[in-house]
């Protein structure tokens, strides 16, 4: 799939790291100089890019699995959903749910990004709904395994 992109970053469009990843790594582009985010801070990271995505897809923003185990670091609305109409430049909302503080520097990879299609629905109004073994059964129906 072909999807354009503008690079205002200076910095290489995000590239799958593994043959097999299904997330491309997006990098931080802070032209004022590094990001501190201090515990339980959160802020809004610029990423340089602006996407094109095609109608029936999304592009969704998540966080990458090595800075949230070794730094405690998340995005707040995981994940972020880039719409097909959107035209923007990516940013991404990091949170630091750590008690350290976390410098964030220009280029680092700071989320990942997977391009996914959707289905747009329609509602079908109805008065019942079928039944199953689970129900209504919510948080923590299945019990424990």
């Amino acid at each position: 799939m072909q999807i354009p992109v503008i690079n205002n970053s200076g910095h290489p469009l995000p590239e799958y790291q593994t043959p097999h990843a299904a997330g491309l790594d997006l990098r931080a582009h802070l032209v004022d100089g590094p990001v501190t985010l201090q515990p339980l801070e959160r802020q809004l990271i610029p990423t340089g890019l602006s996407l094109e995505i095609p109608v029936g897809y999304e592009a969704q923003v998540r966080p990458r699995s090595g800075l949230a185990v070794k730094h405690g670091i998340g995005i707040v609305n995981s994940p972020g959903t880039i719409d097909a109409d959107y035209r923007g430049e990516i940013r991404v909302l990091l949170v630091n749910l750590s008690n350290e503080p976390f410098v964030v520097n220009d280029g680092e990879r700071i989320a990942q990004l997977v391009v996914a299609k959707h289905e747009t629905i329609a509602w079908q109004p109805a008065e019942t709904l079928s039944a199953t073994q689970r129900g209504a059964g919510g948080y923590g129906s299945t019990g424990k395994s």
